[in-house]
């Protein structure tokens, strides 16, 4: 029988997403901010609710950001809407529950490795889902190379797989990413489904 979170104690789903290493703090981008890392190929959507996620961020992310202004990179990659997708509901019930003084230090959101899927759907909800400005503010990156334009290279981990990813980049042609593109070169090859355990792979260039 499959789970889901309502059989997963909150104490539980929060232990899980620490495990997990789904959200971190780290580094700096070239304007000096702190950067929130998350890697959305690890959130397991099924077994973790919204309210145990906005728990989670209130106590062990938000008192680290600080007082200063700050900026998210999220990583994209490998990420399957049936696995790692919260749903439409539980996105904006997260966004909301975040506070005003958190929202209005986020001043960045480098989107790594974007879809067509995930930048159709961001276009047709994004003003709905995130008020406040937050909307405009996201800025969408198709290759690590660009995100290095912003973030200090030597201060981000990344999960194996991001590298993999971003290499099979360099060898396939545009398919089906259609004519938005973050850079003349952007290229695009479907999302393989990695195993969760290689995200303890993982690999900093200095």
């Amino acid at each position: 029988m499959a789970m889901n979170s309502s059989m997963v104690s909150k104490p539980e789903q929060e232990q899980l997403i620490e495990k997990l290493g789904i959200f971190k703090i780290q580094g700096r981008d070239k304007r000096g901010r702190k950067v929130l890392r998350i890697i959305g190929k690890l959130f397991p959507a099924k077994l973790v609710s919204g309210e145990a996620l906005s728990k989670y961020l209130e106590k062990k992310i938000f008192p680290g950001l600080g007082e200063r202004p700050f900026s998210v990179v999220y990583v994209h990659t490998a990420v399957q809407r049936s696995e790692n997708f919260p749903g439409i509901s539980a996105l904006r019930s997260i966004f909301e529950s975040i506070p005003i003084d958190v929202k209005d230090r986020l001043e960045a959101v480098y989107f790594l490795h974007p879809g067509l899927q995930s930048r159709l759907f961001l276009a047709a909800f994004g003003r709905l889902l995130f008020s406040g400005g937050l909307y405009s503010k996201l800025k969408y990156v198709s290759r690590l190379e660009f995100l290095w334009d912003h973030v200090r290279r030597s201060e981000m981990e990344m999960p194996e797989f991001v590298y993999d990813h971003d290499d099979e980049l360099e060898y396939r042609p545009v398919t089906d990413y259609g004519l938005e593109s973050d850079h003349p070169r952007v290229y695009y090859s479907p999302a393989v489904d990695y195993s969760p355990l290689s995200v303890y792979s993982m690999r900093c260039i200095a």
